[in-house]
Order: structure tokens, then C-alpha cells, then sequence
């Protein structure tokens, strides 16, 4: 009996641990940046997607909160710290598997021609977790 009692401990011990939900970590895929040239200045195009976000059911529909900002690096290796800085609501009426992240800005004549690395520093804000992305693009003519 004492073996039975045992045994039905351990059983019921591992069937807990083996059936808790595994928490899914944020990940950022698929960087891709673009700098078009405006004349006097540059626009840069930039996205990444994110994975693995924490989503709130309400209302009938799933809900995420990410914030990110956006540094670039010039050529010459220096950062400019959150050249773009932006929170945003996803919603969607069934669970999001990913989700896009947009970043527009203009870039003025001071910055010289070259290639730059842009990069997303992510936060999932319900979650806490972040992630970062990185992308190259060139400025140039």
C-alpha cells in the first residue's frame, strides 16, 4: 500500500510538470530595411515581424501591446539612439501567430552615403520579454 501511495505521488507529479504550457518567447524574423532618396533628405523604409507575444482575450478578440524603437548605426559606427519610438495595439479575432512591425523616417543631408545597420529593440509589454532585430540598408544617391 505504502508503494501504491508512492507511486501515485510520483505519477501525479509528473503528469503536472510534463502538462504545463510551455511559455512561448518573443523572437523578431525577417528584417528588411530600404533608404529612397528624397533630394534634400532620405526616407528609410523598415519592418520586422514578432512571434511568440503574449495575447489578452477581450471582447471576443485577441489583444497585444508591443512597443519598440528604432537606433540606427552609421558608417562611421556611430549609434543615433531612437531615431523612432512607437507602442502599438494588435488585435485580431483569432490568435495572431505574428505580427508585423513598421518603422518610417526621414533621414536629413547631414547623414552621409553608406551603408547603415538599423535596429528594433522590442518589448512585449504584457509579457515583459523583448527581442531586437537587425537590418542593413544603404544611403546613397
Amino acid at each position: 500500500m505504502k508503494y501504491a501511495v508512492l507511486f501515485l505521488f510520483s505519477f501525479a507529479l509528473l503528469f503536472s510538470a510534463c502538462s504545463k504550457k510551455k511559455e512561448s518567447k518573443l523572437e523578431a524574423f525577417s528584417p528588411e530595411a530600404f533608404a529612397y532618396n528624397m533630394g534634400d533628405s532620405s526616407e528609410v523604409d523598415a519592418t520586422t515581424r514578432v512571434k511568440g507575444f503574449v495575447q489578452n482575450q477581450e471582447n471576443g478578440l485577441y489583444k497585444a501591446t508591443l512597443a519598440y524603437n528604432v537606433d540606427i548605426v552609421t558608417p562611421a559606427k556611430d549609434t543615433v539612439k531612437s531615431v523612432l519610438v512607437r507602442v502599438v495595439d494588435k488585435s485580431a479575432k483569432e490568435k495572431m501567430s505574428d505580427a508585423p512591425l513598421e518603422a518610417q523616417f526621414d533621414l536629413d543631408s547631414t547623414y552621409k552615403n553608406g551603408n547603415y545597420i538599423l535596429i528594433y529593440r522590442i518589448k512585449d509589454v504584457n509579457s515583459g520579454q523583448t527581442a531586437v532585430s537587425t537590418a542593413t540598408f544603404d544611403l546613397g544617391d
